[in-house]
């Protein structure tokens, strides 16, 4: 990788070329504003920083819009600005810009330019390994960008190189298996074999046959020896499915072979090495089951030497439109098609509580690609696939709201869960809800309408807030406001 310098004065570049090349890093100098935008149009790929003169004596471009050019192409390649004369508006534009940093020429210093230079190049690796993560989670079907995903990929990054048993944990939906299938993949043991063990679906009359083997004559029906799903795992990763569904009376049987790697099939007295990486996933929550004595703790302690716990989907609100587009582009390729989410459709199912979580979302989005007659999806396409939907939508509010109630809003018909931010003497806005009309959209607009009022009631009028905890951004807020002649002036304490 290449640092660019882009300076008209060539006996300044040839000085901090030379600081760069004594740190071991490659240089090139570039001595016109145009040269620069030349440079990155050849040599993009292979620019780690540019080192970028403010002042450059040119009559018509400056070294600002060089930066906001570069960062128009380039917005990956971190620029770090230089000016001979130290003005703070040149440096505060910069900044607004997209700079990295900016220092005036007086105050370089070989110590001051190696330490812009590492900030800047530990800023670029950090960015660099975060799209890889990203790459990384998409090419494995974990799609998302919000901090929740993030922190779930980083462990599953750093997890995976290890040895360690893996418990995943999270509600039903969210992604447990493929979860266990990426920590598999960033593993040493890759390319090995991934054995998921169903255990809900095992009769507990052969749970030990099925997961340790046995020899011919076992017992009744044992015609042949068989293999157990611990030995087909042998050097890969057995993933334990619904480990807290494992009836008590049947977990002890996993105690030894995880502890110790090694299992004995049913009717035999030899011990059989396994070299098996444990990973399982529950949707219960095993602490409470050891209280209630439903589950072992000695085993849970075996089972949980890392923990990932994946966040349901109405909590990463924010990740819903990459879902679906991932979800969309899959389906298009696989049937030649060109199909779309309209915007309003794409806002809906964001404002959705889906209680089953991403399963939900992607078996309802199969529906409705595979059965919508044009390319573009809307609203009562979503709600025909699946009209339960319409009545989960002022989630996440703790209590639902009186829908088509027929009577004006009141402090009172908000959930207890929200402060009220009327007083006695307050004058509370007087919005009306009709009974349902059966139209669809105009059913929908209503339900609109009662959410907005709720929380902008709960946030004490705050816009910001209140688009916050509906999930959609202030702009789409102000729209709805607009159309539904809702100031947030009326809900302000007095």
């Amino acid at each position: 990788m290449t640092i660019l310098i882009a300076d008209d004065n060539r006996e300044y570049c040839a000085t901090i070329g030379d600081i760069i090349s004594s740190e071991g890093w490659n240089y090139a100098a570039v001595y016109a504003p145009a040269e620069v935008l030349e440079y990155l149009r050849l040599h993009n790929g292979n620019v780690a920083l540019v080192l970028l003169d403010v002042d450059f004596n040119h009559p018509q471009i400056t070294g600002l819009e060089v930066l906001a050019e570069s960062k128009r192409l380039y917005p990956h390649i971190p620029v770090v600005m230089i000016s001979g004369t130290g003005s703070i508006n040149a440096a505060v534009q910069a900044t607004r810009i997209g700079a990295e940093n900016f220092i005036p020429k007086s105050d370089i210093s070989r110590e001051k330019l190696k330490e812009v230079l590492y900030t800047a190049m530990e800023r670029l690796n950090t960015r660099i390994a975060g799209e890889e993560t990203l790459q990384f989670m998409h090419t494995h079907g974990l799609i998302g960008r919000s901090k929740r995903m993030m922190e779930v990929a980083e462990k599953i990054m750093k997890y995976g190189k290890t040895e360690l048993s893996v418990l995943i944990t999270g509600e039903t939906g969210t992604g447990k298996k493929i979860v266990a299938k990426a920590l598999h993949a960033a593993s040493r043991r890759a390319k090995a074999n991934f054995v998921t063990v169903d255990i809900p679906n095992i009769p507990p009359s052969l749970f030990q046959s099925e997961l340790f083997g046995h020899t011919k004559g076992a017992f009744s029906g044992a015609t042949d020896d068989k293999i157990g799903l611990f030995q087909q795992a042998h050097q890969g990763t057995l993933f334990l499915d619904e480990i807290g569904d494992l009836p008590l009376e049947l977990q002890p049987s996993l105690l030894l072979p995880i502890e110790d790697k090694k299992v004995k099939r049913l009717g035999s007295v030899r011990e059989e090495d396994v070299n098996v990486r444990i990973i399982s996933a529950t949707d219960r929550n095993l602490p409470e089951s050891i209280r209630e004595k439903r589950f072992r703790e000695q085993l849970y302690h075996r089972l949980r030497e890392c923990e990932i716990s994946l966040p349901p989907l109405r909590e990463r609100r924010e990740d819903i439109p990459l879902i679906v587009e991932f979800y969309v582009q899959q389906h298009n390729q696989r049937m030649g098609e060109q199909k779309y989410i309209a915007p309003a459709a794409m806002e809906y199912m964001q404002e959705l509580s889906w209680d089953g979580n991403v399963r939900q979302l992607t078996n309802l989005l199969k529906r409705v690609l595979q059965t919508v007659s044009g390319d573009r999806v809307e609203i009562a396409d979503i709600v025909e696939s699946d009209p339960s939907l319409i009545q989960k939508y002022i989630a996440p509010y703790p209590e639902s709201l009186p829908a088509f109630a027929g009577q004006p809003i009141t402090p009172a018909a908000v959930p207890p869960a929200y402060p009220q931010p009327f007083t006695s003497h307050t004058a509370v806005p007087s919005y009306s809800f009709p009974i349902s009309s059966g139209n669809l959209k105009a059913d929908e607009d209503e339900l609109k309408k009662q959410r907005v009022i709720a929380t902008l009631t709960a946030t004490n009028g705050n816009v910001s807030k209140a688009a916050a905890q509906i999930g959609i951004s202030r702009e789409t807020l102000h729209q709805w406001m607009r159309k539904f002649h809702i100031e947030s002036r009326d809900f302000k304490r007095k």
